[in-house]
């Protein structure tokens, strides 16, 4: 049963996953179609919206597919296509946002959110250094700040 289990494991293993390219969208120049499947991997299917077009099945994708394919048969650059395809289709249409002013926030939230993080962590420590060093000078006995430390470390366990 485990040879079984491992013979399937390996199998899944070289399963790569097949594109969703036609035969008929295929480009005769190799040279075109290399490009035209590198662009197909920068573009978000908007029916699968987690996809590319060159791995989704949908209508749409197939032609934005085939919209790429044609521009590039008229000539024009990469940047070209990509500036086309976003101008038709919006930002959302790129799998990789670029970096400007309407997206700021998708860049730098995550950011924000380690650096707020960070920051609290930060604060809290020193406030429960303060508090042990306020316990000291207030006087209390080697066995009472023993008492106060396990206290607060049990504290700190349960949030």
């Amino acid at each position: 049963m485990r040879q079984a289990i491992a013979a399937f494991v390996l199998i899944l293993a070289f399963v790569v996953p097949a594109a969703a390219v036609n035969p008929d969208e295929v480009l005769d120049d190799p040279a075109l179609e290399a490009r035209a499947r590198t662009l197909s991997l920068e573009f978000r299917c908007l029916v699968c919206q987690n996809q590319s077009i060159d791995d989704s099945n949908a209508e749409l994708a197939r032609d934005l597919r085939l919209l790429v394919r044609e521009r590039l048969v008229q000539g024009d650059s990469d940047e070209d296509v990509i500036e086309y395809v976003v101008s038709r289709y919006g930002e959302f249409v790129l799998l990789k946002p670029r970096f400007s002013m309407q997206t700021v926030l998708l860049w730098g939230a995550p950011v924000a959110i380690f650096l707020i993080g960070a920051a609290v962590m930060l604060v809290s420590s020193r406030g429960r250094d303060r508090t042990v060093a306020k316990a000291s000078a207030a006087g209390l006995s080697e066995a009472e700040q023993a008492e106060l430390a396990k206290l607060l470390k049990d504290r700190d366990r349960e949030t």
